[in-house]
């Protein structure tokens, strides 16, 4: 939010929007289900700092090079200079900012806590060495100061949600990390100042108190590190997101009155006419006006092999087209496509609660005033019946049950495994629909994987090529090399690596043609070649040998892509195409075994 003043001396309130956020919050814990709040802070029943829900739109904001005080929306020329403007770096998300932000004050506090923590454990040592720098009391005061930037800077916020959670009696792990430290932190003070006010039991032998400093820093540096741990988790599950969103582009060439614009992917409109060329990343759901092409649809169905797409076929936003240009009309837009669907989908499911949850919500509420009395009561059991010195053994015990039965895993363990396996799933690839889901993963006995892409590189190459004459294979091999350079496609890129494996030469090709899911043809050195599938060569009814037949059944039956090779006329071979099995399905499959003989 700024502060402006206009022409007329009225001031105002505006507000810039995150470029990575929706303005919309959320606990992290779910404490009240799926309450969200209009503005940044904590959580008014746990206390944990609110998160702000991602964005799902594309929002390109564009600047001058030469006069960066220049910002539009859209692509276009700067009015100043004419340069073309170039995009500008989206801002820091809310969770990124909470991180850097924990980070600093996490610097800050392990700065000032090690020297801390030092001082109190050289206490132990005989003939301890600082007791020839300073006595113990000019130590103790040494303890105070370092603790100061701890408590009232890096780990201030702790006291502050403690105390909101006794007001609203919404207790939480802060009632009973503040309530802790707050106790041994005063209590120190107090030693330190007026250390008549003690019994000699709570006093070393030099007359000075017993102190608590380095137990108020360490723990609240302990807890700021479970924080800076848990921020960095959101971070990473953002950055799913985030990374989920980079698969759509920001902009797209709009066709109109055979005019082609550039236009932000937001201004498209149902029934644009868009262009997409070679390269390029669809920007919407559409269907194909004008063109054929070949389109990557492994962000969404894992399969490698690029898919063949002709006049009335559907294109989906975030695939990659091949190699053609094509003109498509856009059929959804915006939160419509499907890619909008998947992001919004793994969004919702990092935020849902697991049924697990539920039981944690119902301990926590009754725990920590349980805790609190337990302590009471420890404290009255060692003063009474303690050794001596009773009275500094009740107060370390009782500080103890506050601090050690501190709910920090019951409370974050549940939602921050549901946020960062989520998050972590849709960046392999994998969308989980919500925890339940998630949860119900510990009942499954069966697991079926698909090959393509899944348990294989999901990069082709040639496994073998079988011709009915030997002395014919390095020519075949140069020849199909030859037809495939001129083309993008998966298996193509596999053949030619063949051949350059092997030292064979590509040559010229002439009169190159690409049939759209059947194969490619062409005149090489005078020869009329032709590579591809059974369906290309029934349709010219070229008659294929018994025993080439033979041979591609049985390597189709192995899960190989066969290609047959045709010469003027005449099926002279084939070749087969495998998808190599990746290095890790090994280890991964007797994981799985080691897995089944636990259940």
């Amino acid at each position: 939010h700024y502060t402006i003043e206009l022409p007329n001396g009225i001031k105002g309130n505006i507000q810039i929007e995150n470029s990575t956020g929706n303005g919309i919050f959320y606990c992290p814990m779910q404490c009240e289900g799926d309450k969200t709040y209009p503005q940044s802070g904590d959580c008014p029943v746990c206390g944990m700092q609110l998160i702000e829900q991602q964005s799902m739109k594309m929002r390109a904001e564009y600047t001058c090079p030469m006069h960066p005080e220049i910002k539009s929306s859209k692509p276009g020329s700067c009015p100043k200079c004419g340069m073309q403007l170039q995009p500008v770096a989206p801002n820091k998300s809310n969770e990124e900012i909470v991180y850097n932000e924990l980070k600093k004050k996490m610097i800050v506090a392990v700065s000032f806590t090690l020297p801390v923590f030092i001082i109190s454990m050289t206490d132990m040592i005989p003939n301890n060495p600082l007791g020839k720098i300073m006595n113990h009391q000019g130590w103790n005061w040494v303890q105070f100061f370092l603790t100061l930037p701890v408590i009232f800077y890096a780990c201030w916020m702790f006291f502050v949600r403690a105390w909101k959670s006794v007001i609203t009696w919404n207790l939480n792990m802060f009632t009973l990390v503040g309530v802790g430290t707050g106790v041994a932190f005063s209590f120190s003070i107090l030693g330190l100042l007026f250390p008549q006010m003690f019994p000699s039991e709570f006093k070393t032998h030099g007359g000075s108190v017993m102190l608590y400093f380095e137990a108020s820093v360490v723990i609240l540096t302990l807890v700021l590190l479970g924080q800076l741990l848990e921020a960095k988790a959101h971070n990473k599950t953002s950055g799913a997101i985030k990374e989920l969103l980079k698969l759509a582009p920001s902009e797209a060439l709009l066709v109109e009155n055979g005019e082609e614009k550039v236009i932000s992917i937001e201004d498209i409109q149902v029934g644009n006419l868009l262009k997409v060329k070679p390269g390029e990343k669809i920007p919407v759901d559409g269907i194909i006006m004008e063109g054929t092409t070949t389109v990557d649809e492994s962000m969404l169905t894992g399969e490698p092999i690029p898919v063949n797409k002709s006049q009335e076929d559907e294109v989906k936003s975030g695939t990659i087209n091949g190699s053609r240009t094509f003109v498509m009309k856009a059929d959804k837009i915006g939160s419509d496509t499907l890619l909008s669907q998947i992001i919004e989908l793994v969004n919702q499911a990092s935020r849902s609660r697991a049924p697990i949850q539920n039981l944690v919500d119902k301990v926590a509420k009754y725990f920590v005033p349980i805790v609190v009395i337990i302590a009471v009561l420890t404290f009255c059991l060692w003063a009474l019946f303690g050794p001596n010195p009773a009275y500094v053994y009740a107060f370390v015990n009782a500080i103890a049950v506050l601090i050690i039965a501190c709910p920090c895993a019951l409370g974050l363990a549940t939602p921050m495994s549901v946020m960062v396996g989520i998050g972590k799933g849709a960046k392999s690839g994998i969308l989980i629909k919500n925890a339940q889901a998630l949860e119900n993963l510990n009942k499954i006995n069966v697991l079926v994987l698909d090959k393509t892409g899944t348990i294989t590189e999901g990069k082709p190459s040639v496994d073998e090529i079988f011709v009915l004459d030997e002395k014919d294979e390095k020519i075949l091999i140069s020849q199909i090399a030859s037809l495939n350079k001129n083309s993008n496609h998966p298996i193509a890129n596999a053949i030619v690596h063949f051949a350059d494996s092997k030292n064979i030469e590509a040559k010229e090709v002439n009169h190159f043609e690409e049939i759209s899911g059947k194969g490619v043809l062409g005149n090489v050195e005078g020869n009329n070649v032709q590579l591809g599938n059974l369906k290309m060569f029934e349709a010219v009814e070229r008659e294929i040998d018994e025993k080439l037949l033979e041979k591609a059944i049985r390597e189709q039956e192995n899960g190989k892509t066969v290609s047959f090779i045709g010469v003027n006329q005449k099926v002279v071979g084939l070749i087969c195409i495998s998808d190599a099995i990746k290095k890790t399905v090994k280890s991964l499959s007797k994981l799985l075994k080691t897995l089944e003989s636990k259940f």
